[in-house]
């Protein structure tokens, strides 16, 4: 985990060259314990400065006893969201002061509110700095000192934020580090050093795989010098009860194999492994809050390369559940590589339900934008779980259609499906292809090409890797009802 924030807890404001930073609401009154001289100070610079405590504006004050940083909050705030949003902007405002030190006082805020805002101003402390090799190219910590009326550092809430933090700096570090660094290999060796978190890790080579038959996803990773790998993560919190199973497809670079992509914004494609780092990132975090549940994570990890040895367009693949694929583009890979994990985490586990997660499609991005994630399920119950659960963490997913009419598009003449279906829906086939190798478990497969890699930071997520689906999957775990399959588009 890269973080700019140094945080510590304390009693007692610390000495020396400290902002002392206070929430300040819509209503100009000041939310922190302070002196009443001190208090009368800032209401009056306030008013000659005309700060109104709007959310998202920050002031800096000199006076005597001190420097403060105001951070507007808004009308005032709510657990979830608003109060993170306020934890980020707090960050931000404070990395922006020449001390880059500050002291957060008493609040009388709920701990839920408390978690939530530190929560925030983790969040927004993220930093990947892991390649500069000079010193002027990082950049410089931020010091944060909570009082312990604010939180205390064992408090119950603040302890899940910080674990579920933690699963969240991890899905993005693994989506910043480079193909050279991370491929199928050392990202298994990545998942295998969470089992000091209490996980289950167990990691599938080539050999296991194709005595299972996992022909779809290795067909994708023949041409690579990098083995193929599958990872389990297990986590036994609740008790005999079938899992919750979430899915991810890690192809660690993909260049789309022969059917090979343009070489501009290619090298963004070491982050095709976006929904396999939101499931490792989701399981450290479900193993690190302790959910009195069952999950198990699975993860197809590959690499796309096109040597002489590549899997060519008109190949025909055996999956392991026995259907054959004809493969039309190489680059339609990731469904061959979920193919194989969904059927196999299916007919092993048996899971109450299955969340897929993959960078799947560029034609998601044309229907959705960077604002939603698409949704595909089988079951309008699940549906409708991740869709609330999605709107509660600002992880929004939309749903999308699925029916007989898209699916008769995969159709094949030498095998029983093809690839890809064609150049329209091009993410819905997709979808209905990944259906295929669903039984009768509620599943749902979130397409988040839009969504892994953010072009501009907000007040939580950074610019670059979003570690987007931790949060979203590990709401789902903490919310899950059963669900069963209810709904079959036509």
């Amino acid at each position: 985990m890269t973080s700019k924030l140094k945080l510590s807890f304390s009693n007692d404001a610390p000495k020396g060259d400290c902002i002392t930073i206070c929430l300040i609401s819509e209503d100009s009154v000041i939310i922190p314990t302070l002196d009443k001289d001190v208090a009368a100070q800032v209401i009056a610079k306030m008013a000659s400065a005309q700060f109104t405590g709007k959310k998202g504006t920050s002031l800096s004050l000199y006076l005597d006893e001190g420097t403060y940083l105001l951070v507007g909050v808004g009308e005032t705030v709510k657990a979830g969201i608003h109060a993170e949003t306020v934890g980020g902007k707090l960050f931000t405002a404070l990395a922006a002061t020449p001390q880059k030190r500050g002291w957060l006082p008493p609040h009388k805020f709920a701990d839920e509110v408390a978690g939530d805002i530190i929560f925030g101003v983790e969040l927004a402390a993220y930093h990947f700095e892991q390649y500069f090799t000079e010193t002027d190219s990082v950049e410089a910590s931020v010091q944060l000192v909570v009082s312990n009326e604010f939180i205390t550092e064992d408090d119950r809430v603040l302890a899940d934020r910080q674990a579920l933090a933690k699963g969240v700096a991890l899905a993005r570090d693994l989506i910043f580090e480079p193909a050279n660094k991370l491929y199928p290999e050392a990202f298994a060796d990545r998942c295998a050093s969470l089992s000091s978190l209490g996980l289950e890790v167990e990691v599938l080579d080539e050999a296991d795989m194709e005595a299972l038959g996992m022909g779809a996803l290795l067909g994708v990773g023949q041409g690579s010098r990098r083995e193929s790998r599958m990872v389990v993560m297990n986590w036994r919190g609740g008790k005999d009860e079938a899992p919750l199973a979430l899915v991810g497809k890690g192809v660690t670079f993909d260049t789309g194999g022969i059917s090979l992509k343009p070489a501009k914004g290619m090298e963004d494609m070491k982050w095709d492994m976006g929904g396999a780092a939101a499931v490792t990132g989701a399981m450290a975090a479900i193993a690190g809050r302790k959910v009195k549940r069952n999950v198990v994570g699975v993860i197809g990890l590959v690499e796309n390369m096109p040597d002489g040895n590549a899997q060519r367009p008109g190949d025909v693949v055996t999956a392991m559940s026995g259907k054959t694929i004809e493969v039309i583009n190489t680059d339609a890979e990731g469904r061959l590589v979920l193919a194989d994990a969904l059927h196999y985490t299916e007919t092993r586990f048996e899971p109450a339900m299955m969340v897929n997660l993959a960078t799947l499609t560029g034609a998601i991005i044309v229907s959705l934008g960077k604002e939603y994630g698409g949704l595909f399920s089988n079951s309008d119950e699940l549906a409708a779980q991740l869709t609330q659960a999605g709107m509660a963490t600002e992880e929004k997913l939309w749903r999308m259609p699925m029916g007989k009419a898209y699916d008769k598009m995969l159709k094949s003449h030498i095998a029983d499906m093809k690839n890809i279906g064609g150049p329209y829906g091009g993410s819905i086939t997709a979808a209905c292809f990944l259906e295929r190798f669903v039984s009768k478990t509620p599943w749902a497969h979130l397409d988040i090409a839009g969504k892994a890699w953010s072009d501009k930071a907000s007040a939580t997520v950074p610019k670059g890797g979003t570690g987007f689906g931790v949060r979203l999957l590990n709401r789902l775990v903490d919310n899950w009802t059963p669900a069963h399959i209810t709904t079959n588009d036509n």
